[in-house]
Formats: structure tokens, sequence, C-alpha cells
């Protein structure tokens, strides 16, 4: 079956608008059942920081390559009891400041809104944050990365688990998923299911993916045909091919400053070998200047041995 390729931001957008998929997608990733799921909020892309000097047509082109999405869920506890929970998904395609990133949760963590919707006895609701990164973090062979607190007895140092209301509004699960680093070799469903963005699976163009719709769980079979249907739609076709040249135009912009970093990287060494160069010239002058002394006052003091010896 040919699917549209998920990497692209307005097929994942396409793909997580629909409720269903929505909700097993994050269900695999966070291994827990989501009852319920709302978007509380969605930002396919951010302007660029009001610090970076841009004019006002190339501020109309320029965009962060990050498409991020909030969600309201309520979510199956272990305990039988339903929570309510903030889901931040986050899908960078290239190495972008952890800045961002921080300021966003940050910005979570600030919001009025982030409650469990009780207006006489509000609670802030937990938030849990995953991101889907088309690039490498440096973990090698781990493509799917959960990072959780624990608590300790901070004197005997034993960890036990608790489920406490002001721990887990103060601190936060995330799911890391490095797209690059799945293997074919899927180990469990999860891998399975996010085989959905391995490049590897290209056909001719590569908007479109070719998979074998029969290998993933029937559970995860809404969100295959939910990407058959974007391979089939022209404007979602249209979309992926000006997604290509808004990112060859970054890439572009991107060698470009590379290319004046390196370049002023190596003005910057010249300088610096130039100057070494000098201070090594001026140290020989002075040793230079400094024999000479030795030489006129050895020649001075053969002078007056001379003088004497003469008498």
């Amino acid at each position: 079956m040919q699917i549209a390729n998920p990497i692209y931001d307005v097929v994942f957008k396409f793909m997580m608008e629909d409720k269903k998929t929505a909700k097993s997608f994050i269900s695999a990733i966070i291994e827990e059942d989501v009852l319920e799921i709302d978007f509380a909020a969605q930002e396919r892309t951010l302007r660029l920081s009001p610090d970076q000097k841009t004019t006002e047509e190339e501020s109309e082109k320029l965009f962060l390559t990050v498409c991020r999405f909030d969600f309201s869920a309520k979510i199956l506890a272990p305990d039988g009891n339903v929570k309510t929970v903030m889901i931040e998904l986050q899908k960078a395609k290239m190495a972008s400041d952890v800045m961002r990133f921080r300021r966003y949760i940050g910005s979570h963590y600030q919001s009025s809104s982030n409650t469990d919707g009780n207006k006489k006895n509000p609670k802030a609701c937990s938030i849990y944050c995953i991101f889907l990164l088309g690039y490498d973090i440096g973990v090698e062979d781990h493509p799917i990365l959960h990072v959780n607190y624990h608590c300790e007895d901070s004197t005997t140092k034993q960890e036990f688990e608790i489920d406490n209301e002001f721990i887990q509004s103060l601190h936060h699960q995330s799911w890391i998923v490095q797209i690059n680093q799945l293997k074919q070799n899927y180990r469990n469903d999860l891998e399975r299911l996010l085989s959905i963005f391995d490049q590897n699976n290209c056909t001719s163009n590569q908007h479109i993916l070719k998979v074998d719709e029969r290998v993933f769980p029937k559970i995860y079979q809404p969100i295959i045909r939910r990407l058959h249907m974007a391979s089939e739609s022209e404007d979602i076709q249209i979309e992926m091919e000006l997604e290509d040249d808004y990112m060859k135009e970054l890439q572009d912009k991107e060698r470009s400053i590379a290319e004046k970093d390196k370049a002023l990287a190596e003005k910057d060494k010249t300088i610096v070998e130039n100057r070494k160069e000098l201070a090594e010239k001026d140290k020989t002058i002075e040793e230079k200047d400094k024999l000479i002394e030795e030489l006129k006052k050895q020649l001075a003091e053969s002078q007056i041995s001379s003088k004497i010896n003469k008498k």
C-alpha cells in the first residue's frame, strides 16, 4: 500500500487532525490508554525570533521548522482512575535551539488554562511532552527514549513510586523519537508503527512511502488508511512540494551562513597566526637587541681591560 510521507508537516497534520488516529498514535507512544482527546491548540509554524535580523520580505518567508500540537486528554491510569493531562507534541526536522522547547514547555506551566476544568477547585494537569525529531541527538541505537522523573529518599537513596499531585504538577515525562535511528528490524509494535516515518520505504517519489499494511497491528490500521487517503490528495501533494521548496531555501540559507561562519573562523585563525608570528618576531628582535647590548657590554669591558694593560 502507498501512504503519504508523514515526515512532511502537512501530512502529519492531516494524520493528527483525525481524533481516532491521534488517540491511537499517542496511546502507542505513551503506553497508556487515551480515552478522550481534544485539540487544546495547534501551531504548525512560528516566525523567526525577533532578535533575528531580516527584511520584511524575508520575515514573511522564514519560519522555524517545528510543527507543534497541544492536546487535552483523559487517560485511564493503571489504578483505574481517569486523569486529565496536557500533551505537547513537537515535530522538528532540523536541529534547533533547545531554548525554544524550554520556552514552549514553560508557557504550559504558566498557563492558567492548564487545569482539570474544575472551576471551584482547579488542579494543575500533568504535562506529557512528545518530541519527534528528524535528526539525531547523539544517543545511538535507541530510537525511542522515555525520560521520567523518579522519587528517592535523599538519605537512604531508596527509590519508590508515588502518585502525588504536587510532584506530578511540577515535573513532566518526555518521549523522544529519533526518526533516523529507527531500524527495519522492529522490536515491538511501537517501532513497527513508527516505521511510517522510515525514509528507506520511499518510492521514486519521496512524497510517497510503500508499506505492507499487513505487518501493522489491527489497532493501527486507521492510521495507515488515513495516510493512504493523504497520498491521494492533490492539495496535500502540492503542499509537500511547497514544503520541499521551503526546506531547500532554508538549507541553502543555513549552508550560506555556515560558509560565512567558516570564512570568519578562518579569518580569525589567520589573525591569530599573524599575531603569533608578530609576537615571535618581536621576541626575536628583543633577543637580538639583548644580544647586541651584551656584545656592546663585552666590547666596552674589553676596551677598558686593554687600556689598563697598556698602562
